[in-house]
């Protein structure tokens, strides 16, 4: 089929790139001319692994290009999908649909035949009505059909969830779009179909994102617990994730969720509640639980340098808010640094992928080539970020380039009695003894 996407974001180029792969017609377009001319050169704008190679494959088999020519793309296109950002809008936490609407009213004047105009985009309940209410203002004899497909793209394995998706929700109304969409998916043929509503799709994309935010503060909740009764947060996750009813994913203590999806669409979702005069109780304390969080791992950070850090020089291994992902956006990163400065800390920080993105967000931290360059100097050395190569990191080497050897792990990522037998002072998470100030009751 022919496929137009229109926003050549995060979204918008993984699922242009591999619509080409699994057959299709794609352009992917962009009003960003530098990002388009980038994107025809071979330069992605993103880390996501395997996607370059993919770009590349699908380009040069013809199937897959990039244009700043919305109405040439829309013209020829049985499918358009739009994959624009919503972000949060100041002020209400409310998604931003401005772009959204933009696209919808571009696309209008440029409708040749009937065509599906496709949400891929992360919105509230109601905006497919939105989309076509404003197509047909501003071409009443066009013949189209609107249709919500919410994504559900993990950053780092974003490839394998499209290639391999638990599920594809479908909202649509309209038989013609529900068979052109049967037909969009039919080369993923093991991958289950949910045909629904369109406002029952808008809010499973919402709901999806807020369970999942919901998993990851009930297990930090936990880890506190853990902490203070003498239990193992290693060991309740395995006790309960094999529990079909609960799941393993989305049990490993951390600083707290960030990204593009779970700080705005838990927001989004609480004031859809509102809204609606249902008010969303469970989620509105989530978003309160990871905001504090955060605070929570720089006093924790303080904690393990005796007390205070004025003066002190704080090392960061991992900056993006999770692993193979060069993403910023609400990294946890971010306002644990912030606290460490505003408590006198001097930082220095490394990123395998996410330095450049990272710069501009952290004014006065030193941004590194490499771990131990991180660690050169410092009071403490703070696991941010759950990179498998620091694994492999020498703990020696590691050692001597400290100040002074205290490791603070907000992913547990190192084995504690190896870092204890290099000489470290090790404080993870969720475990009796890694509360910094606390005794071990056990």
């Amino acid at each position: 089929m022919r496929i137009a996407i229109v926003g050549s974001g995060y979204v918008g180029l993984v699922s242009a790139t591999c619509f080409a792969h699994i057959g299709h017609n794609v352009v992917a377009v962009d009003s960003d001319a530098a990002k388009i001319s980038a994107l025809q050169s071979g330069t992605i704008p993103i880390y996501e692994p395997g996607l370059a190679e993919l770009v590349a494959a699908s380009t040069a088999n013809g199937r897959l290009r990039f244009s700043t020519d919305l109405p040439e793309a829309v013209g020829r296109a049985d499918i358009v999908f739009i994959a624009v950002g919503t972000p949060s809008r100041r002020g209400d936490g409310h998604a931003d649909l401005s772009f959204v609407h933009a696209a919808a009213e571009t696309i209008a004047q440029s409708l040749s035949g009937f065509t599906v105009i496709v949400n891929k985009s992360t919105v509230p309940v109601g905006t497919a009505d939105a989309v076509e209410a404003i197509v047909r203002r501003v071409n009443p004899s066009a013949d189209f059909a609107v249709v919500s497909n919410p994504e559900f793209l993990r950053e780092g394995a974003a490839i394998d969830d499209f290639m391999h998706p638990d599920r594809i929700v479908v909202g649509v109304g309209h038989d013609r779009a529900q068979q052109a969409m049967s037909e969009v998916y039919e080369p993923l043929a093991d991958a289950p179909i949910v045909f629904t509503s369109q406002r029952t799709a808008e809010l499973i994309k919402y709901a999806a994102n807020g369970f999942l935010a919901m998993k990851i503060s009930f297990i930090n909740e936990m880890a506190d617990l853990c902490e203070v009764a003498g239990a193992d947060i290693g060991g309740l996750a395995d006790g309960i994730g094999l529990d079909s009813r609960i799941g393993a994913r989305f049990l490993n203590p951390g600083p707290g969720f960030g990204g593009s999806c779970f700080p705005k669409d838990t927001l989004a979702l609480a004031r859809i509640g509102r809204e609606h005069g249902a008010v969303q109780h469970l989620i509105e304390t989530t978003i309160e639980i990871n905001a504090k969080r955060k605070t929570d791992m720089a006093l924790r950070i303080v904690a393990a340098c005796g007390g205070s850090v004025a003066g002190k020089t704080i090392g960061i291994l991992g900056l993006a808010f999770k692993a193979e992902t060069d993403d910023m956006r609400d990294a946890p990163s971010i306002p644990i640094i912030q606290a460490l400065q505003d408590a006198g800390a001097s930082v220095r920080a490394y990123d395998p992928q996410a330095m450049g993105p990272a710069e501009p967000l952290l004014p006065g931290v030193v941004l590194t080539r490499s771990a131990y360059e991180a660690a050169e100097g410092t009071d403490a050395l703070v696991v941010v970020t759950e990179w498998p190569e620091f694994r492999a990191l020498d703990l020696h080497v590691l050692k001597r380039t400290c100040k002074s050897p205290v490791l603070v792990d907000l992913r547990n990522l190192f084995d504690r009695h190896k870092l204890e037998a290099a000489g470290f002072s090790y404080w993870g998470i969720g475990r009796p003894g890694d509360r910094p100030g606390m005794v071990d009751v056990t």
